[in-house]
C-alpha cells in the first residue's frame, strides 16, 4: 500500500504535537525539576511551584510529599533535585550522601511552630513541655490529670520517617539530649500525615496530636504551651515564634545537591524572595524576614 507524501507529513506533525509538552514555543519544557519530602511544607512548596510556573511557563516543577526522610533518600539516590524537610539532615544521611558523591546544601526558607491540637470541645487549653512529654510517653493517660474530663487520652503521632516526628521526639521527649533514648509510647497511633492527625482530632474528643501551625482553625483547638509551670504559656502564632517565646518552634529547610544551578537556583531564589516569603505567611508559616509578613 502506497501512502501519499501529504499523509506522511500530516502523521509526522500529529506525532510531534502529541508528544510535545506545553513549554517554550509550544515544544518541550525548557527545564524540569522534582521536589520531594516533608508533608509539613508540601502545600507551601506547591504554591511556590504554581506561582513560579505561572511567571515562567517554560519550566516544569513536580512536588511530592512522603516525609522528610523520603526527601533525603530521594536526593541521595538522585531521584529529586530538591529535598524539602522540617528537620535538619541527620549524620547518617550525610554519610550516605557522601558515599554517593552527593553534597547536601541547606537553605532555611521559613519557620514553623508545632501546634498541639485537641478537639475543640476539650476544656484543656494549656500544657507544659513536661506534661506533653508524659502524655506522649503514656505516663499521663487520662485528661483529668491535666485539668480535663475523666477520659482516656488518645495519642496521635506522625510516622518515624516524618521530620515532624523526629523534631518532636528530640525536642519534647528527649529535651534535646542526643544521648537520650525516650520514645513515643507503643499505644501511640502512628498517622501517615498531618492531615490525618487533624482529621482524627476533629472527630475524636479524646485525641491529641502535633501538627504545623497551618492546620490551626476554628474547627479544632490548639493549646498554649509553657516550658514549665513557672514560665509563661504561649499560643502557637507568628509573633510568638518570631519572638522565640513559643517553645516548640523549628526552621523549615530545602536541600540541594551542591550549590544550586539553573532552574534549581531560580526556584531557591524565588522561595527566598519577598514574593516567596509573602507566600510563607499566607500559608500560615512564619517568614524568615519581616518583608514576607
Amino acid at each position: 500500500m502506497r501512502i501519499s507524501k501529504s499523509l506522511l507529513l500530516f502523521l509526522a506533525c500529529f506525532l510531534f504535537f502529541s508528544c510535545s509538552r506545553p513549554g517554550e514555543k509550544g515544544g518541550e519544557y525548557a527545564a524540569s525539576i522534582q521536589i520531594k519530602g516533608s508533608d509539613t511544607i508540601v502545600n507551601l512548596i506547591q504554591v511556590w511551584a504554581e506561582k513560579f510556573v505561572e511567571e515562567n511557563p517554560s519550566y516544569n516543577i513536580g512536588v511530592t510529599g512522603g516525609g522528610s526522610g523520603t526527601g533525603f533518600a530521594a536526593l541521595i539516590n538522585g531521584t529529586c533535585d530538591i529535598a524539602m524537610s522540617s528537620r535538619k539532615i541527620e549524620d547518617k544521611e550525610t554519610a550516605q550522601a557522601a558515599e554517593k558523591n552527593v553534597t547536601p546544601v541547606e537553605f532555611i526558607v521559613g519557620l514553623d511552630g508545632l501546634a498541639i491540637l485537641i478537639n475543640k470541645n476539650n476544656p484543656v487549653d494549656k500544657l507544659t513541655l513536661e506534661q506533653l512529654r508524659d502524655i506522649f510517653m503514656a505516663k499521663i493517660t487520662n485528661w483529668k490529670e491535666v485539668g480535663g474530663e475523666d477520659r482516656k487520652i488518645v495519642i496521635l503521632s506522625r510516622e518515624s520517617n516524618s521530620g515532624t516526628h523526629m523534631f518532636f521526639k528530640e525536642h519534647v521527649l528527649r529535651h534535646n539530649d542526643k544521648n537520650a533514648k525516650e520514645e513515643f509510647a507503643p499505644v501511640s497511633l502512628l498517622m501517615p500525615s498531618s492531615q490525618a492527625i487533624y482529621d482524627e482530632v476533629y472527630q475524636n474528643p479524646n485525641a491529641l496530636g502535633y501538627v504545623g501551625m497551618g492546620f490551626i482553625n476554628d474547627e479544632v483547638k490548639a493549646v498554649s504551651v509553657a516550658v514549665n509551670e513557672n514560665s509563661g504559656y504561649f499560643y502557637p502564632n507568628n509573633d510568638n515564634v518570631i519572638a522565640g517565646k513559643y517553645p516548640i518552634s523549628r526552621p523549615l529547610f530545602l536541600y540541594t545537591n551542591g550549590l544550586p544551578r539553573d532552574l534549581v537556583e531560580k526556584f531557591i531564589d524565588y522561595a527566598l524572595s519577598d514574593e516567596g516569603q509573602k507566600i510563607v505567611a499566607e500559608t500560615d508559616f512564619v517568614p524568615i524576614n519581616q518583608k514576607g509578613e
